[in-house]
């Protein structure tokens, strides 16, 4: 995700998937050079020394920003869900000529509800990127 000079907020693509340790690793730092992210943003809470571990194998210096699920996922996807509501959030559905596959982040968003079982990961990272860019401490990637 990123947000442009005016504050609104991108979501680029959803890289999400079932992969190795080694795969997510070097899929997220392939990502963080293609964008010029200036962060990647990454839960402690579930095995968090271990994930900072494995991308720093991959990149030693990758920017790393630990976040602690600290509420609830309903409680951390209101402000982002107020975001969307006042049309502040895209989703761009082309990317230096690629299609960038937000189709399984939308059905999940859609989908989702506080009482559902099983985690929304997709839309929790979604989350985390549009909080960390928009309502934490701005800045990230900006559009050109």
């Amino acid at each position: 995700a990123g947000v442009d000079d005016a504050g609104d907020g991108y979501v680029l693509a959803d890289l999400s998937g079932q992969m190795t340790p080694d795969e997510w690793a070097r899929k997220a730092a392939a990502a963080v050079a293609e964008w010029r992210a200036d962060r990647l943003v990454y839960e402690v809470n579930h095995g968090g020394a271990l994930v900072e571990q494995v991308l720093r194998t991959v990149d030693p210096n990758l920017p790393l920003l630990a976040v602690n699920a600290s509420k609830g996922k309903w409680t951390r996807a209101e402000p982002v869900v107020a975001l969307y509501e006042q049309g502040r959030v895209h989703h761009v559905r082309e990317a230096d000529g690629k299609p960038t596959r937000l189709d399984d982040l939308e059905d999940q968003m859609c989908g989702w509800t506080p009482d559902a079982r099983g985690s929304p990961d997709r839309m929790d990272a979604l989350v985390y990127a549009l909080t960390e860019l928009m309502l934490e401490q701005g800045g990230g990637f900006y559009w050109p």
